[in-house]
């Protein structure tokens, strides 16, 4: 009796677990619980490969993923039924999802950047890795009508050694055509300074 409360038991809960998983859809990485009631040794866990299939004695591979329990239980008792000389009874259900990382998208490193003398806007700028000079001017606004943008200042501090170093560059002949031996992306801590024009620049 004990035996026959325990089997009605189990019965019950793959019942709902059916019912609860009909419309889920499995996927590479679950695990399904089949049982067999006419032949407990057939029941098993099984993983459902990266390939999206599960094996099972006597129907070898079936096709899991992208389909419901329901459809898998049917190709198993389609698969079995030869063995059995009635219908046998099956159910599968859901063990185990396959564990997926659910991460809070990091947030968006950035740079400091320093833009002083002819800009629209200047100050610091908080730019992302990668961001190049030209990009990062349009951040800060453009220039102002006394720009002198035929010798703009890229100072540059190395991090490591302490040192500095200014770069030179002609924004005036890049807006007509002309280009870079490559391209400059800014560095943290990198400084812009625009100089205003001469009296006859």
């Amino acid at each position: 009796m004990k035996y026959f409360i325990v089997a009605l038991w189990s019965l019950l809960l793959s019942v709902t677990a059916v019912h609860a998983q009909s419309n889920y859809r499995v996927s590479s990485g679950d695990t399904l619980s089949i049982e067999v009631l006419e032949d407990p040794q057939l029941s098993r866990e099984v993983l459902v490969v990266p390939g999206g299939t599960i094996s099972f004695p006597f129907v070898g591979t079936v096709r899991a993923a992208g389909r419901t329990v329901e459809q898998i239980r049917a190709s198993i008792v389609n698969g079995i039924s030869s063995n059995f000389a009635a219908e046998p009874t099956v159910f599968v259900s859901v063990s185990a999802l396959r564990e997926r990382e659910e991460r809070e998208p990091a947030e968006p490193v950035t740079m400091n950047v320093y833009f002083l003398g002819e800009v629209t806007t200047p100050g610091l700028r908080e730019v992302t890795p990668g961001t190049t000079f030209l990009q990062g001017m349009s951040q800060a606004g453009g220039f102002t009508p006394f720009a002198a943008t035929k010798r703009i200042q890229l100072r540059r501090t190395n991090r490591k050694t302490g040192a500095q170093s200014t770069s030179v560059i002609n924004y005036r002949a890049l807006s007509q055509g002309a280009g870079l031996s490559r391209s400059i992306r800014l560095q943290e801590g990198d400084v812009i300074l625009v100089p205003g024009r001469r009296l006859f620049e």
